[in-house]
C-alpha cells in the first residue's frame, strides 16, 4: 500500500530563506501523526507543497502516491487541509460554503454527508447562519468541515484549536479521533504539544527546514534525560547547590531537576540537614515538550 504522505529530499527556498533544506519523511495510511517545530521551521511550506499551494524547488512530493505535481487532481482530491487561518466568504451561510466546497470537487448531491459533517461539528444550529455571524470557534469549526466535505482518506490539521475554548477543543478531538478510528490518515501540527502527546503515535519534528528527529512518541519520551521532582517544602528554600537546579513551580510548588534515582536519598538528606521539611514530593514523568526543548537545543 502507498504511503498516505511520502516526502523525499525535498527543497524550497524563498529568496535568502531555506525553508525546506532537505525534508525527508513517511507518514503511513492510518497514522495519527504530529509535525511539530517552532515558527519558522518550515511545516507551513511543507504543508502548502502537499496541498499544491506551493511548489518544491525539488524533491518528489506524494499523497497517497500520486505525484502532487504530475497528478495534482488526484492529490488535491485526496487530501483535506484545515489551515490555520480563518480564511472564509463573508456572504454564504454555513451550508453555501460546504455545498460551494464540495462543488469545487465536483461533488453533486453531496447534501448527507454535509449534514452529518454539520451534526458531528455541532453546527446544525448555526447551518444557515452567515459565516460573518459566528463566533472564531464556530469559524474554525466550518474549516474543519470543508476539508472534509469530499471525504478526503489524509487530513492535516494546522493548529486546529489555536485560540479556542476548552468545549471545542475536546469535542473536535473526539470527532478527530472517530476519523482516524475509521481509517483516515490524520496529521496535526499544534503549538499544545500535551496534544500530540496524547493524540499521536509517532513525530517528525523540524527545525531550519531539516527533520531533526523522526521516532515515536514514546521513544521520544524515553530519550529524554534527566528527572524532575515536583517539592513543597515548609520552609520554602533550598540549599544554594540545589536552588540552582530548581524553578518555581505552580501553587507553591519548586520543581527540581536531578540525574538519576540514586540521587534522591541524598537529597532528601541534604534537606533534612538545611532543617527543610518535604511536605508533598511528586516524581514528574518527562513530557513532549521536555523532549521538543531538548531536541531543539541541539546543534
Amino acid at each position: 500500500m502507498a504511503a498516505a504522505i511520502e516526502v523525499r529530499q525535498a527543497y524550497k527556498r524563498y529568496g535568502d530563506v531555506q525553508a525546506l533544506d532537505g525534508v525527508d519523511l513517511e507518514v503511513r495510511p492510518g497514522e495519527f501523526f504530529a509535525l511539530l517545530g517552532p515558527n519558522g521551521a518550515g511545516k507551513t511550506t511543507l504543508i502548502s507543497v502537499l496541498a499544491g499551494l506551493a511548489r518544491a524547488d525539488r524533491g518528489d512530493v506524494r499523497v497517497m502516491g500520486f505525484d502532487v505535481r504530475e497528478n495534482y487532481r488526484e492529490a488535491r482530491r485526496a487530501l483535506g487541509v484545515v489551515p490555520q487561518e480563518l480564511v472564509f466568504d463573508p456572504f454564504f451561510t454555513v451550508r453555501e460554503t460546504l455545498r460551494i466546497q464540495s462543488g469545487y470537487f465536483g461533488l453533486r448531491s453531496n447534501d448527507a454527508w454535509i449534514d452529518e459533517v454539520i451534526e458531528r461539528l455541532d453546527l446544525t444550529a448555526k447551518a444557515n447562519a452567515n459565516m460573518r455571524a459566528l463566533s472564531g470557534g464556530m469559524k474554525r469549526r466550518v474549516l474543519v468541515a470543508q476539508a472534509l466535505v469530499h471525504k478526503p482518506p489524509v487530513i492535516i490539521l494546522d493548529e486546529p484549536t489555536a485560540g479556542v475554548d476548552v468545549e471545542l477543543r475536546q469535542g473536535l478531538w473526539e470527532f478527530v479521533r472517530q476519523l482516524n478510528a475509521a481509517g483516515h490518515t490524520i496529521v496535526l501540527t499544534t503549538h499544545y504539544l500535551e496534544e500530540a502527546e496524547t493524540l499521536c503515535s509517532r513525530v517528525a519534528m523540524l527545525k531550519n527546514g531539516r527533520v531533526v528527529a523522526l521516532d515515536t512518541t514514546r521513544n521520544l519520551l524515553a530519550g529524554v534525560s534527566g528527572i524532575h521532582l515536583k517539592l513543597k517544602l515548609d520552609p520554602d528554600r533550598l540549599p544554594p547547590a540545589l536552588a540552582q537546579h530548581s524553578v518555581p513551580g505552580p501553587d507553591g510548588y519548586r520543581v527540581l531537576a536531578i540525574q538519576r534515582h540514586a540521587d534522591i536519598p541524598d537529597l532528601m538528606i541534604a534537606l533534612r540537614e538545611e532543617g527543610v521539611t518535604v511536605q508533598e514530593l511528586e516524581l514528574v514523568q518527562p513530557d513532549l515538550e521536555e523532549a521538543f526543548v531538548q531536541i531543539m537545543g541541539r546543534r
